[in-house]
């Protein structure tokens, strides 16, 4: 492994866990432990895994202009966020495409002193993050990453009650809320910031610990009933029954918001028509696609195989004629979808479920057929 790859503040508690680790964009992180990838995805879908993601980017932005500033980057309602709550989106360049995706939370300032908006963003896309936002609002309000701070992911069914048992008030929070908690004196103190949302389509949490204080919160909640430590492995075959998009395979500055079927993310406001309609960069493309959803060539799609035989990213689609019509971004024959299933990219005329198709596998074609997505039913705490 080498020496020029970053570690979290976890790193030590992967190995005594037994983690394999494997560099992933820059960082030594768990893929897998013991127990194995399977085991692992299972756990979470039934109990709850605990995922180290302490290489994801964490930002401040402050100032009275961070709200109006940061719209003049990502394409949703960031002046209407409401305090204590969260919200998907992300950065696009000139030419509509996508530069990162992102969370976004409007939250009160950790010294209590009025408010401010916490980016979580991709590891691999950080450093890029932070330079375009400098460079087009950083005159505007304030930009500040916390490298000191770990984040641990917490997903499953028994996600709520292994983490209430530890900080009591996570109890009476829903899907896209965010908020400060207190640590209890056994873990040492201190705050730490909760939003319960994450990247499995299972109830659960994401937390913004101090990385000093990360190792003992990581082993206590280990110490819960049904929390398993979960590796990148088991995080991406999760993330894709849910249907969501990993950038840099799903999605990329070659693909708009609309063609990789993120739109929902836009609300009114910022559409055609709406108050604070476009202003932010690629608008005329994606507003105009979104006018006129006939103009757009190609729609990421859901994507089931009628044989069992994984098709994986990069595998070439074709109609059946065998002329090509898209190509997979994201596969694999996933333990709770039970059968082969995948994302890609297909010709708007084929973008429609119940479309057939074909992947080509080795030389051999198998046939697909559209599906909505997510393959898996998301379970998030919404009432």
């Amino acid at each position: 492994m080498s020496e020029a790859l970053l570690r979290t503040p976890l790193y030590e508690l992967h190995l005594s866990l037994g983690a394999k680790m494997v560099p992933f964009a820059g960082y030594e992180m768990p893929v897998q432990y013991p127990s194995g990838v399977m085991a692992e995805h299972r756990a979470t879908r039934a109990g709850a895994g605990l995922f180290d993601v302490s290489h994801m980017g964490q930002v401040r932005i402050g100032g009275a202009d961070a709200a109006a500033a940061l719209e003049s980057l990502i394409p949703i309602d960031v002046v209407g966020l409401a305090l204590g709550r969260q919200r998907y989106g992300y950065f696009t360049d000139e030419s509509g495409g996508l530069l990162d995706d992102l969370m976004l939370t409007h939250r009160p300032r950790p010294d209590g002193a009025g408010d401010e908006y916490f980016l979580i963003v991709n590891a691999a896309c950080k450093v890029q993050d932070l330079a375009w936002m400098r460079e087009r609002i950083g005159g505007r309000c304030t930009i500040e990453e916390l490298p000191q701070q770990a984040l641990l992911a917490l997903q499953g069914p028994q996600a709520g009650a292994a983490l209430a048992a530890l900080l009591p008030g996570v109890a009476a929070m829903r899907f896209m809320d965010a908020a400060w908690h207190e640590l209890p004196a056994t873990l040492g103190g201190g705050r730490v910031f909760v939003s319960r949302s994450g990247y499995t389509g299972e109830d659960g949490f994401e937390i913004s610990v101090d990385g000093d204080a990360a190792p003992a919160l990581a082993r206590a909640l280990l110490a819960q009933p049904g929390v398993v430590a979960v590796g990148l492995g088991a995080r991406d075959s999760l993330r894709l029954e849910a249907g969501l998009c990993l950038y840099g395979h799903d999605m990329d500055r070659d693909t708009t918001p609309v063609e990789a079927s993120l739109q929902w993310a836009m609300q009114k406001v910022r559409r055609s028509g709406g108050a604070r309609a476009g202003g932010f960069p690629g608008a005329a493309r994606i507003l105009a696609q979104l006018d006129d959803p006939a103009s757009v060539a190609r729609r990421r799609v859901g994507l089931r195989a009628l044989e069992r035989v994984p098709v994986r990213e990069g595998a070439e689609l074709v109609g059946d004629d065998g002329a090509a019509v898209g190509r997979v971004t994201s596969g694999s024959l996933t333990p709770s979808a039970d059968a082969p299933v995948a994302m890609g990219y297909v010709d708007r005329p084929l973008a429609a479920s119940g479309s057939r198709l074909w992947a080509l596998v080795r030389g051999r074609r198998v046939p697909l057929e559209v599906v909505d997505m997510p393959f898996v039913a998301h379970r998030y705490l919404r009432a």
